[in-house]
């Protein structure tokens, strides 16, 4: 506070005469005067590195220097990406993430009829419930393969709903799937469900389902286009490299509790690049109010 005083009124008194006014030494004076940017520095980079150990923890070691610097400028805090990526090299923080997405597909061996490719890979939307997308993966719990089914909204990108199930009937999978996403959500008059060409999806249970809706027109990927799906099969690859390969599970409820928690942090709080680095449930909320003034 004395040096600051010193330093403010200078031009007006003598510095040597108010160092022995204020009794504090002319040296200690001086330098305090040529070190005190370089300590604002420090603090400043200090605060930045706590932040960042902050999110990448937060993120359970997902995020990365990109996701950082977004979350960073979220809080007010501008820094290049290369800079970001600078300091967590220099913090050994590094991202679990590496995998690039390859697909997979579905084996369709059926006497079921498929729906055509309406879809057509078109994965935007400005609508909630216009498009919805859906497919079914394998996780291993204990010694058994149990399965995942998931149903996406391409407007937010938010999970609508998802079903744990210990086998593969159209009852324990899609079925049930489909039930919980139409108790979250409306869809709008042209509403499109998309899938792959499973048995599950072509059965008559689902067919017959679906058309009990004259909104609701059914879209299969091409065979062995595993690409005409890539948003839902792009999710899988996410929530097994971000939660479900980190894990070893021994119980279905242990497995189940997992993944409830991760899906709500992929809905709530973790930041997509689709939706421009928005949360699904941030852009659910503007397309309500988007929505809202189209109508008014």
């Amino acid at each position: 506070m004395r040096y600051r005083f010193i330093k403010d009124h200078k031009d007006k008194f003598p510095v040597e005469k108010m160092c022995k006014i204020m009794r504090v030494s002319k040296n200690a004076y001086y330098t305090w005067l040529r070190t005190r940017n370089t300590n604002t520095t420090n603090s400043s980079l200090e605060i930045l590195k706590q932040s960042i150990q902050e999110i990448y923890h937060d993120s359970n070691q997902i995020y990365g220097s990109l996701r950082i610097q977004k979350v960073l400028e979220r809080q007010g805090m501008f820094y290049s990406r290369s800079y970001i990526a600078y300091l967590m090299k220099q913090m050994g923080l590094k991202s679990i993430l590496s995998r690039k997405f390859r697909g997979t597909t579905t084996d369709s061996q059926h006497s079921f009829p498929v729906a055509a490719n309406l879809l057509a890979r078109d994965f935007t939307s400005d609508y909630l419930g216009e498009k919805w997308v859906s497919d079914i993966t394998y996780i291993k719990i204990g010694s058994h393969w149990n399965y995942l089914t998931t149903i996406l909204d391409l407007a937010d990108r938010k999970v609508l709903s998802w079903v744990l199930s210990e086998d593969m009937s159209t009852e324990n999978t899609v079925y049930k799937a489909w039930i919980l996403a139409r108790k979250r959500r409306e869809i709008s008059d042209n509403h499109i469900f998309h899938s792959d060409r499973g048995s599950q999806y072509a059965s008559n249970k689902i067919t017959s389902l679906l058309s009990l809706s004259c909104k609701t027109t059914q879209s299969m990927s091409r065979k062995g286009n595993c690409w005409d799906n890539a948003v839902a099969e792009s999710f899988f690859k996410t929530i097994k490299y971000e939660c479900i390969h980190r894990h070893n599970f021994k119980t279905y409820f242990q497995a189940y509790q997992i993944i409830e928690n991760y899906i709500n942090w992929y809905n709530n709080v973790r930041i997509h690049s689709a939706l421009d680095y928005k949360t699904p449930t941030e852009k659910e909320f503007e397309l309500k109010i988007k929505n809202m003034h189209n109508v008014a």
